[in-house]
């Protein structure tokens, strides 16, 4: 199968569609993360649907001295990735193309989600980002859009947009790809050096780092649940001298449902570490919050939540995020 290459909507429009159309938008430089969620929209759309793959970088996602100009711009490597993984057509519009009045005057408003952790670090990112994701779902005309779980808070906020604008739209999430060191793939991996690429390490060990700490607490609350009277226990236990076996006791006794402050220790300790390296890890945030819309979760909290964090190494920002249940049910 050869892809298409098109560069306006209205040769888009043009082509006939059978069965399903799914998008992947990305701005490049694809890497095997792109190729997996092609290869996934290949999967939900089956051989009677289409892949269409958007290649477009986005203006409005750029702040003040952010990389616009350095953003690398690859369509021939970039088609060749799409079409191996599986898609049918390359949209490739022009700026003019997808903003033929200039910037746009109206734009879509992330609210106040969109204003925390990135969009803190990058004010106004988030509502050039919903602009665009609005303004390329009326030009592809999709039934189902796959995004990255890698951009967590991006994937929350257009979600919440397709909701609450009532979109026609499936929204699908696809895992974060990770290369065989850990690194989450971005394409702004290329511009780490060596010894910049050990330090980012950093923010996938942090993450992981939480996520140990989170499953030992929550192994905790199971048994817990199972030995309710395991503080009677652990007085007893210690009463004859078995200590160990009464500190283990006690420890299931005194489990904190979710320990959300814990999580978030285990990971800072690794961050922590990491900032006295050289080069050293520039900690921007690290997080754990309510994917419904990114505000940071309590001891008490029960359900999904994000572990998200974001830091520069030398002149490159990298963001990486894992998701965690907490208060599994009984």
């Amino acid at each position: 199968m050869t892809i298409t290459l098109l560069r306006t909507a209205d040769a888009l429009h043009a082509r006939a569609r059978e069965g399903r159309r799914a998008v992947v938008m990305t701005m490049g430089a694809l890497h095997e993360g792109h190729a997996t969620l092609i290869r996934t929209a290949r999967g939900i759309a089956g051989p009677d649907g289409e892949v269409v793959v958007t290649v477009f970088v986005n203006p409005l996602q750029f702040g003040q001295g952010e990389d616009l100009d350095r953003y690398p711009r690859t369509l021939d490597a970039d088609l060749k990735i799409a079409e191996e993984a599986g898609a049918d057509v390359a949209f490739a519009p022009s700026v003019a193309e997808v903003y033929p009045g200039g910037a746009p005057q109206v734009r879509i408003s992330a609210g106040p989600m969109g204003e925390r952790l990135e969009g803190a670090s990058r004010p106004g990112h988030f509502d050039g980002m919903l602009t665009v994701v609005a303004k390329l779902l009326h030009l592809t005309r999709p039934d189902i859009a796959l995004y990255g779980q890698k951009d967590a808070q991006q994937l929350a906020l257009i979600r919440r947009m397709v909701r609450d604008l009532d979109f026609g739209v499936e929204i699908v999430a696809v895992p974060t790809v990770r290369e065989d060191d850990g690194l989450a793939l971005s394409s702004r991996n290329r511009y780490l050096s060596a010894e910049e690429r050990r330090t980012a390490l950093a923010l996938s060990r942090a993450l992981f780092a939480g996520r140990d700490r989170h499953a030992a607490q929550e192994a905790l609350r199971a048994r817990a649940r199972e030995v309710p009277a395991t503080q009677a226990r652990a007085e007893a236990l210690s009463a004859i001298g078995e200590s160990r076996a009464a500190a283990d006791a006690h420890a299931v006794a005194t489990a904190v449902p979710g320990s959300a402050a814990a999580v978030r220790a285990a990971a800072h300790l690794v961050l922590d570490e990491a900032a006295r390296l050289d080069p050293p890890l520039r900690l921007d945030y690290l997080a754990l919050v309510d994917p419904s819309d990114f505000t940071e979760i309590d001891d008490d909290f029960t359900g999904e939540a994000v572990l998200a964090v974001a830091a520069r190494v030398g002149s490159t920002r990298l963001i990486d995020n894992l998701p965690l249940t907490f208060g599994a049910a009984s």
